[in-house]
């Protein structure tokens, strides 16, 4: 999603700018939802995703060039690199499999590990959403000449009466509840935050919505009242943070944390992580807690429902200094130090 809204930002500024953006992808047997559709026109590569991926890793083919041509700069936008001989710009949200690599999956550890060495032997700019993620890169090998700071931003349009309406009867909302969002994976810390809800005696629900990971599932946890609903389309998100009392996001490692801001800028109160990159974005205005530490996420829960109208305003002001227009101006600055370097 992240990848999508610098993508529209930038085919935006391609009217006043000197950029033309061309997306390539693999194959795909169904065309993406709605809300994913690419903003530019995308060329297609002869292979499908896990194909791709190995195809790239271990071969480094189909180049992009193959099927784009007089490219300037290839920006990859995960950890898997793309096969390219041209300058190669690549986005690393966080490298959390070499710090834990059991809460992904072998196959993932393994792939993840090629295309970091890659990165590291290959790419001429390395974009990193947090300083924390910073850090890990220059710890794992890669010169911190390479390595660039650019946050991600948030789309800070208030969501309506209405809209809040909506989403409350198409997925059975109810009218105060606590919100987790996000894939259920390991490190997200799920278990310890149900014991943290229990141990708070949170008087509401909690609803837990994100796509289903990999991992133990979510045991039910006496005295919490937990509340799964699914995958929603982003187009719902917006409206489900400002029907919600408070977002909790205490997880143990992330390379952003892109809830913290979606949230904030709905003026919904956050409690999340100390120590990592989510309090990085929280930027002063959320309740921090230590993961690890249940009761410390419990009491981090209650502090921030006893400070939610000081907190909703000051996460709003936090939320509109982040946006995606900043985010696509300095990745187009780095697009054209690129350039200038290559010429």
């Amino acid at each position: 999603m992240a990848a999508l809204e610098v993508a529209r930002e930038l085919v935006g500024l391609g009217t006043s700018s000197d950029i033309d953006v061309v997306g390539v992808a693999g194959r795909h047997r169904h065309a993406p939802a709605p809300d994913m559709i690419p903003p530019m026109t995308v060329r297609g590569l002869p292979l499908s995703g896990p194909y791709l991926y190995e195809a790239w890793t271990r071969f480094r083919w189909p180049r992009v060039e193959s099927v784009v041509d007089n490219a300037d700069v290839v920006h990859s936008t995960t950890v898997i690199p793309a096969a390219t001989k041209l300058p190669h710009v690549v986005t690393l949200h966080d490298v959390a499999f070499l710090a834990h690599p059991e809460f992904f999956t072998a196959r993932g550890n393994r792939i993840f590990r090629r295309g970091l060495d890659i990165i590291r032997d290959e790419a001429a700019l390395v974009l990193c959403s947090s300083r924390a993620t910073i850090e890990d890169c220059a710890t794992y090998g890669i010169d911190r000449g390479r390595l660039r700071h650019i946050p991600l931003g948030v789309r800070s349009t208030p969501a309506t009466d209405a809209e809040i309406a909506r989403v409350r009867e198409a997925h059975s909302l109810p009218h105060n509840f606590a919100l987790f969002v996000g894939t259920l994976e390991p490190r997200k810390n799920l278990p310890r935050l149900l014991a943290a809800c229990a141990e708070a005696r949170l008087d509401v629900p909690l609803v837990i919505v994100g796509a289903q990971g990999w991992g133990e599932s979510v045991q039910p946890t006496p005295g919490v009242d937990v509340r799964f609903g699914g995958f929603v389309p982003a187009g719902d998100l917006a409206a489900i943070y400002a029907a919600a009392d408070v977002l909790c996001y205490p997880s143990i490692l992330e390379g952003f944390g892109l809830p913290i801001l979606e949230a904030m800028a709905q003026g919904t109160p956050v409690v999340t992580s100390a120590g990592t990159s989510t309090e990085e974005v929280a930027g002063g205005v959320a309740e921090l807690c230590d993961p690890t530490d249940v009761s410390s996420i419990a009491g981090a829960i209650v502090r921030a429902r006893s400070r939610a109208e000081e907190l909703s305003q000051a996460g709003r002001v936090r939320a509109a200094s982040m946006t995606w227009a900043n985010t696509a101006q300095q990745t187009l600055h780095e697009y054209r130090t690129i350039c200038e370097s290559a010429r």
